[in-house]
């Protein structure tokens, strides 16, 4: 899965890097992104490419509630066209999250105290470029006059030969080679978009153990991605 990442390039830098327009709403940069906070994410209009503000967790059009958006931070590449909360946005609302990087906890090995905690680890690309992730967009228009909700939720796949100590999946991370094909609204060929949702190659990704103060929502400064010695049950 995906539940915490990195989001502190500009936006001039997000829209320079992805051929796109800039965004209105300007978001502080964050080390330290949780769900259902605000996050930029790209997407196609009339074969414009524009950088936007979302709310990270996935509300459908027809939900009740905005905050079933905190359980569909994430959608599973396997069962996209499947689920019904998933499918309209998987034809049609397609978005490239971008990322500095994520974070993934490591679970202590079998044999050791159960209270040992997790080893979060800073997951990036080796060259400090950022990531794109595959992603869905949708809008939810709420009772009041005005009262407009456009989220997003990432995609996951298998995790690769680099994340799979760790987790078992992992965010789809698109190149740039498929970035137009992906964020088409014309294309509905679901089976053909599907074939792109597969892990990354596992030498673009590199990780390191990083404090656990990242564990707290609260904490979001850049020193969260600083490297740090592990716990030596993690080494």
């Amino acid at each position: 899965m995906c539940g915490r990442f990195v989001a502190a390039s500009s936006p001039d830098d997000i829209a320079n890097y992805f051929d796109a327009q800039a965004p209105e709403a300007l978001l502080e940069p964050n080390y330290n992104v949780a769900p259902t906070h605000d996050v930029y994410a790209v997407r196609a209009d009339g074969g414009v490419r524009r950088v936007e503000a979302f709310h990270w967790g996935l509300v459908p059009s027809w939900a009740k509630d905005p905050k079933v958006g905190s359980r569909m931070i994430n959608a599973r590449a396997e069962t996209l066209a499947s689920k019904g909360a998933f499918k309209p946005s998987f034809k049609k609302r397609r978005v490239l999250v971008p990322a500095d990087g994520f974070y993934e906890w490591k679970r202590p090995p079998a044999g050791v105290p159960k209270k040992t905690p997790k080893q979060p680890f800073f997951i990036h690309r080796p060259d400090g470029e950022p990531l794109a992730f595959a992603g869905l967009w949708a809008v939810w228009n709420g009772p009041a006059e005005g009262d407009r909700l456009q989220s997003t939720t990432i995609i996951t796949t298998e995790a690769n030969e680099t994340m799979a100590p760790l987790h078992d999946r992992m965010p789809v991370i698109l190149p740039q080679s498929k970035w137009d094909e992906w964020l088409d609204p014309e294309n509905d060929d679901i089976e053909t978009l599907g074939k792109l949702l597969v892990p990354a190659p596992p030498e673009l990704i590199i990780t390191h153990p990083v404090s656990t103060e990242v564990n707290n929502v609260r904490n979001r400064g850049p020193h969260l991605i600083d490297q740090v010695e592990p716990d030596a049950l993690f080494s």
